[in-house]
C-alpha cells in the first residue's frame, strides 16, 4: 500500500480500525450465540446416566438398610427404627400408580438420607409425624 492509498486517507477507517471500535459489541454476539446454542439441562440428562425407571424392590430394601443403619449411628430408638432394622420386608415393594421415578432420582433420594443430620433422621423416622427429604418426594400427592 502506498501512503495516498485509499484505506490509509484520513476519515476513511480501514477493516481493522472499525474491528477494534465493534470488539464489544462481536464479543456480546459471540456469547449470546454460545449460550442460546446450548442444551438445556434437561435435554442432557442425569449425570451422563441414561434415563431408567427405577426399581421398586432395590430401592426400599436399599432405603430400609440406611434407615436401619441410620437409626443405630443416631441412637433412635422409635417403632419406625425397629422395623427398619427388624421387618425390612414390611417398606413398600411398588410406587404409587403414575408414579415413575428414575435410578438418578433414587440415587439422590438416598444420597440425601445418608447425609441427613441425626436431627433431620429423627424427623424421619418419627412415629407421630414423618417427614422425608424433599429429594425422595418423587410423586407428591396433587393438592385437593
Amino acid at each position: 500500500m502506498t501512503p495516498n492509498s485509499p484505506a490509509n486517507t484520513p476519515g476513511e477507517a480501514g477493516f481493522w480500525p472499525r474491528f477494534r471500535g465493534r470488539r464489544s459489541q462481536i464479543a456480546l454476539g459471540a456469547l449470546a450465540i454460545l449460550f442460546c446454542t446450548a442444551p438445556t439441562p434437561g435435554d442432557i440428562g442425569g449425570c451422563g446416566q441414561r434415563a431408567a425407571e427405577l426399581d421398586p424392590q432395590i430401592f426400599f430394601s436399599t432405603k430400609a438398610a440406611i434407615d436401619c443403619q441410620r437409626c443405630d449411628e443416631c441412637a433412635l430408638g422409635t417403632k419406625s427404627c425397629k422395623t427398619a432394622c427388624d421387618d425390612p420386608s414390611s417398606y413398600p415393594m411398588s410406587f404409587p400408580d403414575r408414579c415413575l421415578p428414575l435410578v438418578h432420582d433414587g440415587e439422590v433420594c438416598l444420597r440425601a438420607l445418608l447425609n441427613a443430620s441425626c436431627g433431620d433422621y429423627s424427623q424421619y423416622m418419627s412415629d407421630t409425624s414423618p417427614t422425608a427429604p424433599t429429594e425422595c418426594n418423587f410423586c407428591p400427592e396433587p393438592p385437593p
